[in-house]
């Protein structure tokens, strides 16, 4: 059974689902638990709200610890790379590599895999990584330092604020825009 769970991070709520050998989906932080709930019973139809297990209550207490630019490692936490075709599978495992506050090239990922004209495929399977901050596609970036595409809620701006948070070197913060939210997570997606 298909189980999940909510939690508030510093920059909004965000929440994990597991099935019986790891987390199945990752939901980025929101603007309101709501929005992460629908996205979870959107995906997984037959989803319950469950009480996490210990791996996942780590796995939460070092997302929300990331979440505030400590520079947590969350390759250990379990993910059910079966769930998805081998290539993506492949590219997740270069990403998770990947440590806070570094970045790669989808470029750089393409030679890892033996040809660098993967380079979109790459990216196609990037967008569709459903293990966010676990699987960190935001660490991924285009050539010449320039973020690249990102396919979750805000596009680039949140890849940007993830990135932003965590130290990125290269990242310059999002240009601003007209205030519209009284609290720094709604600007998150905004």
């Amino acid at each position: 059974m298909t189980q999940y769970t909510l939690f508030d991070t510093s920059i909004g709520w965000a929440g994990l689902a597991w099935g019986e050998r790891g987390l199945v989906a990752a939901h980025l932080p929101d603007a309101t638990p709501e929005i992460a709930r629908k996205s979870f019973l959107r995906r997984f139809p037959e989803i319950v709200e469950g009480e996490p297990p210990p791996y996942v209550r780590e796995a939460i207490a070092r997302i929300c610890a990331l979440m505030e630019g400590e520079p947590v490692d969350l390759t250990g936490v379990p993910i059910e790379i079966e769930r998805v075709p081998e290539f993506n599978a492949k590219v997740y495992e270069i990403a998770r590599a990947v440590p806070p506050g570094e970045t790669i090239t989808y470029g750089e990922i393409a030679q890892k895999l033996g040809d660098k004209l993967l380079a979109r495929d790459v990216g196609a399977a990037l967008g569709q990584n459903p293990w966010p901050i676990v699987v960190p596609c935001h660490r991924v970036t285009a050539a010449g330092g320039k973020p690249g595409g990102f396919s979750a809620r805000g596009g680039v701006n949140t890849k940007l604020k993830l990135l932003t948070i965590e130290g990125a070197a290269f990242v310059q913060p999002a240009p601003a825009k007209p205030a519209k939210a009284a609290s720094p997570q709604a600007d998150l997606f905004s």
